[in-house]
């Protein structure tokens, strides 16, 4: 059974100083190591560039060039795979939405939330506990 990793652990995995560092580091280092294939969605690969790069949400913001390498490595994994939006995403979207006040920061989860619906994956590991609101989705913290 395969799996999606949020953005959050992404994060935590490059924020040195961060309480949540060293079992995100942990976690993602199971996942490359480990036979079971995982997703990253495009989205989310790109929300971790922009966030780690940015000076007021990393005490050390790094590089654009070391944000980019962390991806590039993530992608060099075998049995890693990307998920972006298919055709029809928008119907999809509306359906997770649907009775959720979605604005903010949730219009970001609702899009993630979508995109993995749409391809038919139910299993996302974050530390985002706003993501049960998606019934379909089983969410697991594996730092928390």
């Amino acid at each position: 059974m395969s799996f999606a990793i949020d953005v959050n652990l992404l994060v935590y995995a490059s924020a040195k100083g961060a309480p949540q560092h060293a079992a995100a580091s942990a976690f993602l280092r199971d996942c490359v190591r480990g036979p079971e294939v995982f997703y990253v969605a495009w989205l989310s690969l790109m929300s971790y560039a922009r966030l780690v790069t940015h000076p007021k949400i990393l005490q050390t913001p790094l590089t654009a060039a070391q944000a980019q390498r962390n991806i590039e490595a993530l992608l060099s994994v075998p049995h890693c795979r990307t998920l972006t939006e298919q055709e029809g995403f928008w119907s999809v979207y509306l359906e997770c939405a649907q009775g959720l006040p979605v604005r903010g920061n949730a219009v970001p989860d609702t899009h993630l939330a979508a995109i993995l619906k749409q391809n038919g994956v139910t299993r996302l590991y974050t530390a985002d506990r706003d993501f049960r609101r998606f019934d379909f989705l089983k969410v697991i913290d594996p730092i928390g």
